[in-house]
This record gives structure tokens, sequence and C-alpha cells, in this order.
């Protein structure tokens, strides 16, 4: 249980800790929790670097503050993690919503922000506009359903949501290994209403003055080393809703398209996507 921006959040660790070794901070996406990173939390820690896996704010472990569930908070939160864990800067690893937290650590915490990779997160100075195009009509028929009160939350806490979305975002053919666990995380007490109200934020913000001011703040180019993965199977967004997103890098921009994965990369292709992030961190400046 690590302490920072005002809060307690849970992460795994590994690597070791004699201050020295390079830090990288991995966010999990929607609706899992730290557990989604345990392959490459492994297989970084091997290779000698120190690895935080955390619950993102309302998830798993974390608190659940009934508030301040944006971006711009969770990006406060790791920025947080990263100097209470003792490191000057990090490389930021995040999946879907947790990939939106990482694009915006180069502009909301630049100097802790060592280098970001994203995995099926589109920059989100596109997200809204390619959404219409580069979506399923089933993401885009969740993501209105997420909107309503109350109603997603229960699907969540006494329905079988979670089970639905980890089937209807992977690749064909990909049964989720641990449904029951991520079922049974959704249910904890709070996490259901936190993770919807963080969605809600991504849509409900847009016409408002902190999604006008996130959106501005995001708006310059990102200044450090990019890894952009994405599954080619990927039911949730397709690849091609991160075709620019090169235009919104001024360093090293890196993009791969992993062969028979959907949207749950870390579990998908867990052993590609572990060397992919291992070779791209070894040519780090």
């Amino acid at each position: 249980m690590i302490a920072a921006n005002g809060g307690r959040f849970h992460t795994a660790v590994a690597g070791p800790d004699d201050g020295d070794a390079p830090l990288v901070i991995l966010l999990h996406g929607f609706p899992q929790f730290w557990w989604a990173w345990r392959h490459q939390l492994a297989m970084l820690g091997e290779a000698g670097y120190r690895v935080a896996a955390m619950d993102l704010r309302g998830y798993g472990g974390s608190d659940k503050p009934p508030s301040g569930n944006g971006i711009p908070s969770m990006a406060a939160d790791v920025a947080g993690v990263v100097r209470s864990l003792g490191a000057n800067r990090a490389v930021v690893i995040g999946h879907g919503i947790g990939g939106q937290v990482a694009w915006t650590m180069p502009s909301l915490a630049p100097g802790v922000t060592r280098a970001i990779g994203v995995l099926g997160a589109p920059h989100p100075v596109f997200l809204h506009s390619v959404a219409h195009r580069a979506a399923p009509a089933r993401t885009l028929a969740h993501l209105a359903q997420f909107q309503l009160p109350w109603f997603p939350e229960r699907a969540m806490t006494h329905g079988n949501l979670v089970e639905q979305l980890l089937h209807a975002w992977s690749a064909p053919g990909w049964r989720c290994p641990d449904v029951d666990l991520y079922t049974d995380a959704a249910r904890l007490p709070f996490v259901a209403h936190s993770a919807m109200e963080q969605l809600r934020w991504l849509v409900r913000s847009t016409p408002r003055a902190d999604g006008r001011r996130y959106r501005s703040s995001v708006s310059a180019p990102v200044r450090v080393p990019v890894l952009s993965l994405h599954g080619k199977s990927d039911r949730n967004l397709f690849p091609r809703a991160c075709r620019r997103d090169h235009l919104m890098v001024r360093s090293r921009y890196s993009r791969v398209v992993v062969d028979g994965a959907g949207h749950f990369l870390p579990e998908e292709a867990a052993d590609e996507v572990g060397e992919l992030i291992l070779a791209w961190l070894a040519e780090l400046p």
C-alpha cells in the first residue's frame, strides 16, 4: 500500500529494490486490476527492472474516493506513486483507460515521465473523433449504456457484464482464464461505481470546462519515446483508431499491431507483449 496524492494505492512490485534499477509503472484497463499484468511483471522484474503494477483509483485494493474520477486525477496518482517509490522518473505503460492515463503523463507530469507505452489506447486528442469510425457498434452501445445511472453498476455487481466484456473485446476463440477473479474484484464495494464514473468522465467532460482544459493540456505533442501496441483482432477499438497517433509525438514512436490478439493484450499475447516491451525499454536513452 503506497501513500500518494492524498490516497493509498495497492501496488504489486517486482525486481530489485536497490534504488538504481529503472522504474516501470504498469496500469491496467477496464474491467480488470493489476493482475492483468502478472506475466509482464515477472518478466520485467527478472530482467532487472523495478516494476510496479498498481491498482488505479477505484479498483482492487486502492482507495475509492467518491469524486475525482477523471483522467487528470489518475495521472496525479501515478506521479505520486512514482515519487513515493523513491524514483525521479519512470516509464509508464498503460492498457485501455490506463493507456489514456499514460498518454496524459508527459503533459501533466512531465518531470516524472521518462517514456510511455500504450496498449489499445488512441491518443486522447483523437479518442472522440475516431470512436464512431473505429469502434464496433457493440462498443458504442456499451459506452452509451455506461452513461445510465446505477444500471451498469448493477450489471457488474449482480450480473455478468464483466464476463461479457472480457469475451466481447478479446480475439475470437480466446477465453480469459480469470473471469471469476475479475468478476469478484468488480463486486468489491464501490469498484463498479468508480469504474463507471471514470468511463462517464471520458464522455460527459467533453463539453465541460474541465474536459476542455484537459484536451488543451494534452494537445501539445508528446516529447518522450512512445510504444504503441494494438491487437489486430481488438473488438473494442480497431487498430485504425491509432493510425494518427504518430502526429502527436515528437520523439521516437514505435508501433506494433499484434497478430491473433484482441483488446486484452497483456494476457492474450503475454510473452510477445513482454518481449516487445523489454526490447523497447532496452533502447530508451
